[in-house]
């Protein structure tokens, strides 16, 4: 026997708009979570990256100027974001 549902009282108007409230909830709530991952960004000092990597600063230097890592700067200060440095980090065979 399938499972079935009745709606009593119900208009199809009506059924719609609670499909509707219930699909903008669930969306309101992925949009909260998602604002708050994207607020969440760490940044990284030079010198942490490099103590994150194990590497000395004219390697870091060296790899930013390649482009093999991005650098992010105010005024003469220079960060790392931490998810973008474990990006790009490759898988070896």
């Amino acid at each position: 026997m399938q499972n079935a549902v009745q709606f009593i009282q119900t208009t199809p108007r009506e059924l719609a708009e609670l499909i509707n409230s219930g699909v903008k909830s669930q969306l309101d709530d992925f949009k909260r979570e998602l604002d708050l991952n994207q607020i969440q960004v760490e940044l990284l000092t030079r010198q942490e990256t490099c103590d994150l990597l194990k590497i000395d600063q004219s390697t870091l230097y060296h790899w930013t100027k390649k482009g093999k890592v991005i650098c992010y700067g105010m005024e003469n200060r220079r960060y790392y974001k931490r998810s973008e440095i474990m990006e790009c980090l490759t898988k070896l065979k």
